[in-house]
């Protein structure tokens, strides 16, 4: 059982904190639609950050978003159980992922997975439930503890957070 509780509140509050930094020019715009994308993708797909969306190229989202279900085929060596599998794109991230690779390479990283690691860590963003700043990996934790929000059933919830396979 973890001490961390993550709520949809939370990640709305994320959300609107870095709509407020880009007002306010603490954050570019092109950074701003990096940290709203990666939000959005880590809480509705549940992938972890550091393992697999830092790691994905803009190439591997537009073939994604090429078919009329948006799904991701992640290959082994994105993944941190090196297990290659499939994840459904929510329909709430297909608007943010399509402005994020507007007119980029498909050879270049989807994310800045370090500008947006370092800003959160310097800001320590309060979680609303419990004593801890927001950290990265929280995205992965509020799929897990509200997949009935982001439309997921059981099997999908296991299948996406274990790939369908049993601790030992």
């Amino acid at each position: 059982m973890t001490s961390r509780i993550v709520t949809l509140e939370d990640i709305r509050e994320m959300i609107r904190r870095i709509n407020h930094e880009e007002i306010t020019n603490e954050i570019s715009s092109d950074r701003a639609i990096q940290y709203r994308a990666i939000f959005l993708m880590g809480a509705f797909t549940g992938q972890r950050i550091e393992a697999t969306m830092s790691k994905l190229t803009v190439g591997e989202v537009r073939k994604a978003l090429e078919v009329d279900k948006p799904c991701m085929s992640i290959p082994s060596d994105k993944d941190k159980i090196k297990m290659a599998h499939y994840v459904p794109l929510h329909p709430n991230i297909i608007g943010p992922l399509k402005i994020l690779i507007e007119g980029r390479n498909d050879d270049e990283l989807l994310f800045s997975y370090h500008s947006i690691n370092m800003w959160i860590k310097h800001k320590k963003f309060p979680l609303s439930r419990c004593e801890h700043h927001f950290v990265l990996g929280d995205l992965r934790k509020f799929a897990e503890q509200h997949g009935d929000a982001i439309c997921w059933n059981d099997s999908n919830r296991s299948y996406i957070l274990t790939h369908g396979v049993s601790g030992v």
